[in-house]
């Protein structure tokens, strides 16, 4: 019993930490697609890629519980893409990405 609580316990540091990201989007009929990270416990990211032919003005507001909202404001070419991301005072337990872009 000894050994599998030590071994249990072993183990704790290598289990990921990864917390829910919702993300709300408004393309205004633009193709954006987005893939978001759960970089560290306290940062936040998004990748945003332009895959329609217009240019586009996008807004992302990270979300984090009780602390101020971080907002992120990119010009995105048409085929190209952007990273962008956050970073909190606190922990974050789950993160809300809105993400509103219109044509330029």
């Amino acid at each position: 019993m000894k050994k599998i609580c030590c071994v249990v316990l072993a183990m704790l540091p290598l289990t990921a930490f990864a917390y829910p990201i919702d993300v709300e989007k408004n393309l205004n009929g633009l193709k954006i697609n987005y893939a978001t990270y759960a970089t560290t416990y306290d940062m936040g990211a998004i990748t945003l890629n332009n895959d329609s032919d217009k240019a586009a003005e996008c807004s992302v507001v990270f979300r984090n519980g009780p602390e101020s909202p971080r907002t992120r404001r990119v010009s995105l070419e048409a085929g190209k893409s952007a990273d962008l991301s956050a970073k909190f005072n606190r922990e974050i337990i789950k993160l809300y990405i809105t993400l509103t872009c219109k044509p330029k």
